[in-house]
């Protein structure tokens, strides 16, 4: 029997479970099913942010998660509200992002029919987004689901994960849960491993490494490493910023421009760290080295499919990174580059003048943002013509500050995600940037930002029509329509929430309302159209 001394519904146990596990925040939205969840957030002191959709929510659980670093959690009521949430958990696997939704259920489904929000399978349902998604039996399981879940989040690729509570069982009494156990490390790499690829790194004559999203652990180590080998270099999109902008060989974040791949191929040695080389970091098929490649990951599916006289190292690429820096001026001088920076400079200027070309009007507007952005600025940005663009060109001054809904590509990422992120960094510059037809997606979360009072810039690309799409067509040879919608007055929107809200003339007028929306204690809607540029 529970000691009644200590006992506590289970919803609020789990509440108190996580705080004592280091969590401080949950989004979410409380429902008839999921009451119990939230009987224990104040008590534990926990702050719980309101969101007016469950996508929302879990956007803002995946913001946060990216500007910490640690897991954000959202809290989601059976059914509907579980697959309101899903868009945004499919979104966090693919980017490798640590989130925890926890989710009341029906307590069963197949005895009984037309139950409020009954569905098939709610768990089922989860697994096609999630790393996992299991259901708890008992007060037990639900501990350890979350401790699994959590201990993965640290110890293996991050990617979110479900834990669904039946109705019933969040109501009952249970005792606390057990103390947290020591947790594991990320794989470690071995010495002979380490020095073997060292070897390999020090006998190619040009070198060239590609930085992904996973190497951030091991920015600081970057310049000694490519000064010691006299590497060139890419960077992923999620890799921007862990290579200083003015660094002589640094090809940029141009894997995408299609003939990177002839200058990858003039490479001898490739070494990949910290990506998946996906479809959204390439489009096209491969990454175009003909070459030996090093490839470190913590994933080891990322490790599969090499050519025979490959290396695959599984272990977190920033730990390389930086023993790799520690190891090598033991057993060489700096090597003078093969790589002719003068090329590399006139590289990376053909390719943005291609963006230029093929998206006129951007690049002036990115260039103006980006001279009066803050260099502590976190970026939040959606499914928008203006971020295709400014994330080729817009060199960032540190890593792990500009993030995208790279895989999945949902709109209306930026502006929940934005919430979510501003609530991670209180005091800290936070900025959303996003189109008008994305923004109308989760606009109703402006609500939130509201209500919290957060000095969020909200940038809207305002071209009154899906321009990417539009473009697609075209190429395709097919008349457009269907993407041509009747905006609404987004300014008068905003002020209706409480918001502030302009629309610049000019790009030193957009300078000026970027620089103060920054210090205006509620969020600022900027419109800009490409009549700016």
């Amino acid at each position: 029997m529970p000691d009644p001394s200590t006992s506590r519904p289970l919803g609020a146990q789990i509440s108190h479970m996580l705080k004592a596990r280091g969590v401080d925040v949950i989004f979410g939205i409380p429902g008839v099913h999921n009451v119990e969840m939230y009987r224990g957030i104040e008590e534990a002191g926990i702050t719980h942010v309101l969101a007016r959709h469950e996508q929302g929510a879990a956007f803002m659980a995946d913001g946060y998660a990216r500007a910490t670093g640690r897991p954000g959690i959202c809290y989601l009521i059976t059914g509907p509200g579980f697959v309101n949430a899903m868009t945004a958990l499919g979104q966090a696997f693919s980017d490798s992002v640590p989130v925890l939704a926890l989710a009341s259920c029906l307590d069963e489904t197949a005895a009984r029919r037309g139950q409020l929000h009954q569905m098939k399978d709610q768990a089922a349902a989860g697994a096609t987004v999630c790393d996992w998604s299991e259901t708890a039996s008992s007060a037990g399981a639900a501990y350890r689901l979350v401790d699994r879940a959590l201990a993965e989040f640290a110890t293996a690729r991050p990617r979110p994960k479900a834990i669904h509570v039946p109705i019933g069982l969040l109501g009952t009494q249970a005792e606390p849960a057990p103390r947290a156990a020591p947790r594991a490390a990320l794989p470690g790499i071995a010495h002979d491993t380490l020095y073997r690829a060292i070897e390999a790194i020090l006998a190619a004559e040009k070198p060239l490494f590609v930085f992904g999203g996973g190497a951030l652990g091991g920015a600081a180590a970057i310049a000694d490493v490519l000064r010691q080998t006299g590497a060139a270099c890419f960077t992923t999109y999620a890799g921007r910023g862990l290579v200083a902008p003015d660094t002589p060989l640094n090809f940029g974040a141009f894997l995408a421009r299609p003939d990177s791949a002839e200058v990858i191929a003039e490479a001898d040695l490739v070494v990949v760290l910290g990506s998946e080389l996906s479809e959204v970091d390439l489009w096209r098929d491969r990454l175009g080295h003909e070459a030996r490649m090093i490839r470190i990951d913590i994933d080891p599916a990322q490790l599969a499919g090499l050519a025979s006289d490959d290396m695959p190292i599984l272990g977190d690429a920033g730990a390389f990174l930086k023993a790799m820096a520690v190891a090598i001026p033991a057993r060489t001088e700096d090597r003078p580059p093969r790589w002719d920076a003068a090329r590399v400079a006139a590289t990376r200027a053909r390719w943005r003048a291609e963006i230029m070309a093929e998206r006129p009007g951007i690049l002036p507007v990115a260039e103006a943002l980006q001279a009066v952005m803050p260099d502590t600025a976190m970026i939040w940005s959606d499914m928008t013509q203006f971020a295709y663009a400014a994330k080729e060109v817009w060199d960032m001054p540190r890593p792990g500050h500009w993030h995208h809904p790279y895989g999945f590509g949902t709109l209306g990422y930026a502006l929940p995600a934005a919430i979510g992120g501003a609530v991670a960094r209180p005091g800290l510059p936070c900025c959303a940037i996003l189109g008008d037809y994305g923004l109308q997606y989760t606009l109703p979360e402006l609500g939130t930002a509201v209500e919290l009072g957060l000095s969020l810039p909200i940038l809207v690309w305002d071209n009154g029509k899906l321009g990417e799409i539009e473009d697609s067509m075209v190429r395709a040879q097919i008349a457009p329509n269907a993407v041509v919608a009747r905006n609404p007055d987004f300014l008068a929107l905003a002020r209706a929430y409480g918001a502030k809200a302009c629309q610049p003339a000019s790009l030193p007028e957009l300078q000026t309302a970027l620089t103060a929306a920054f210090a205006t204690p509620v969020p600022t809607l900027i419109r800009m159209t490409p009549a700016l540029s």
